[in-house]
């Protein structure tokens, strides 16, 4: 019993992490800017606050397939559905335009947009959550 436990303890937690790393990956792809470029050699604030706020908007609704899921499928569709959702708010975020050009002030470095994206992701994890209490 123990063991069997144990077993699922990790299908589920390297599964939520195998799941989180293909996000990290598509969520690049997604935005128009290069999100590593400007984290890692920029050193620009916003892009690291708005992709972490992201990853958590992520593990929000995660979490709530792991404690709600019937099965180990059923933890799989409810994570994928979670991780298109956050995908295609960052996509139609990053792609407005106008004052609301999120891509240019990202790549400005501006942090209040880099912080109104991460409280977004955040708040779309929290209903995306609260959507698949089943």
């Amino acid at each position: 019993m123990f063991v069997e436990s144990f077993l699922f303890f990790g299908l589920f937690f390297i599964s939520a992490i195998a799941i989180v790393g293909i996000f990290l990956f598509l969520y690049a792809i997604v935005t128009p800017y290069d999100d590593y470029q400007l984290i890692f050699k920029d050193n620009n604030t916003s892009a690291a606050v708005g992709f972490g706020g992201a990853i958590v908007g992520l593990c929000i609704p995660l979490y709530s397939a792991l404690i709600s899921s019937v099965s180990y499928v059923d933890f799989l569709v409810w994570a994928v559905v979670a991780m298109f959702i956050q995908l295609f708010f960052a996509f139609i975020m990053t792609r407005m335009k106008g004052k609301f050009a999120v891509e240019k002030l990202i790549n400005e470095g501006v942090i209040s947009v880099g912080v109104l994206m991460a409280f977004i992701s955040i708040s779309i994890g929290l209903l995306n959550a609260g959507s698949m209490s089943y």
